[in-house]
């Protein structure tokens, strides 16, 4: 991962670096005035390498609605969970820039644990030096596909928590279907894991999304490739159940913030066929929770 302040030949050189690329987004909708949230670190920590990434990514900039819905929507089901069902203890998976445990109002009780690589926790911890934390907040470093790391790590938090709610935040996407299906069954094999929110791509959205990025990101060993043909019902094979899901485009409406000529594409969906209308509605937020 490059720093902040640094350029390179390449919009991403690296996953983590996609992480700045979406603190740009979160940073743009802060400074909006009628702002659905205030993250006010994104902008700091994209920096000028976010910035770069934004620039020479084609569409990038154009591509913010869906991010900034994502981060909304997490944001509901998060609080809402840690105030009406116990939550102790929040687990972020690939956990990137996220700001939650210190912009969110949260319990000072609440646990917060945060796992991602080495470069980008060092480069977190450093522009974030200085501020506080709302909660109990703890960085892990591991590499999520190290399958014997993470089931200790998971092991141990079960062994320490009562509720825990997990997030994977733009995780799931870059991960092929037989890992994604090994994570879930670690995270379900935990009794005290309770809740999971993710976002899903579907096959149709995945497509579209290559077109636009896949070049540059495979250009930097990035894939794109998790969009499952049963969209949330993936996950109930591996001990989960959906409690609730969202599509991305219904809550761009709610929110809005549609992508830039919705009224364009919306007269051009009635030309689609059903198939292709359907799975676009099949990418969003999916909150589960742990079968008994």
């Amino acid at each position: 991962m490059l720093a902040s302040g640094e350029m390179s030949d390449k919009p991403i050189e690296n996953i983590s670096d996609t992480a700045m690329w979406v603190a740009v987004y979160r940073a743009m909708e802060s400074e909006r005035p009628d702002a659905h949230f205030h993250d006010p670190y994104a902008r700091m920590l994209a920096g000028n390498r976010g910035e770069e990434i934004v620039k020479k990514m084609p569409w990038a900039k154009s591509s913010a609605w869906a991010m900034i819905v994502r981060t909304c929507v997490i944001d509901e089901l998060l609080l809402k969970a840690v105030q009406k069902d116990n939550v102790d203890t929040v687990l972020n998976l690939a956990a990137g820039l996220d700001t939650r445990p210190y912009r969110l109002s949260l319990p000072p009780t609440l646990r917060w644990i945060e796992v991602d690589l080495p470069g980008i926790f060092n480069f977190k911890e450093e522009k974030l030096s200085g501020q506080n934390p709302v909660c109990k907040l703890q960085r892990v470093q591991l590499d999520l596909s190290d399958a014997s790391a993470r089931q200790t790590l998971f092991a141990r938090i079960d062994a320490e928590s009562k509720q825990v709610f997990i997030i994977t935040e733009g995780l799931l996407v870059y991960l092929p279907s037989d890992q994604v299906a090994a994570l879930a069954t670690d995270l379900a094999s935990q009794k005290t894991f309770r809740f999971w929110i993710a976002d899903i791509a579907s096959p149709v959205l995945l497509q579209w999304l290559n077109r636009r990025f896949g070049k540059m990101l495979a250009a930097a060993g990035v894939l794109m490739q998790f969009a499952p043909e049963e969209g949330a019902d993936f996950f109930t094979g591996f001990g989960w159940e959906v409690v609730e899901f969202r599509p991305t485009i219904d809550e761009a409406r709610r929110l809005r913030r549609q992508m830039p000529f919705s009224r364009v594409w919306r007269v051009l969906g009635l030309l689609a066929s059903k198939k292709q209308r359907e799975g676009f509605r099949q990418a969003g937020m999916v909150l589960m929770k742990r079968k008994d």
